[in-house]
């Protein structure tokens, strides 16, 4: 899928374009060290980070990161991890974007096809 990147910081820069592979199990957007450097991204902090295999990893938290795809957007922090862009659920819950799988496609919500809709507080 392809989603577009900016600095939010840095208007003045381009924004880039790239593929990015979504996972359900991942939480948050990660990026690979060249992009963080491309969009002049500096790291704010270090988090902890555990990978598929079990492993625990320190890696470097950047940001302000603007995302954008399907008409929505969204500016969240990112992990500087990996050679691939992932888009993990933390910004697909900010876009209000749903995984269809049989489709093997990200879509916009259909319950709010024009606007992304958040929640404010959880409801039983």
């Amino acid at each position: 899928m392809s989603l577009r990147r900016a600095n939010q910081a840095r208007p003045d820069l381009e924004e880039v374009n790239a593929s990015a592979v979504v996972d359900t199990g991942a939480l948050h957007l990660c990026i690979p060290e060249h992009l963080a450097l491309q969009l002049q991204l500096s790291p704010l902090k270090q988090r902890e980070v555990q990978t598929a295999d079990g492993k625990s990893h320190l890696v470097d938290y950047v940001a302000p990161i603007r995302i954008s795809m399907l008409g929505r957007e969204c500016v969240t922090g990112a992990l500087m991890l990996g050679n691939q862009v992932l888009l993990g659920a933390i910004p697909m819950e900010d876009m209000d974007l749903i995984i269809e799988p049989s489709r093997l496609k990200v879509s916009v919500n259909p319950l709010s096809p024009n606007i992304s809709l958040s929640l404010a507080k959880g409801t039983r």
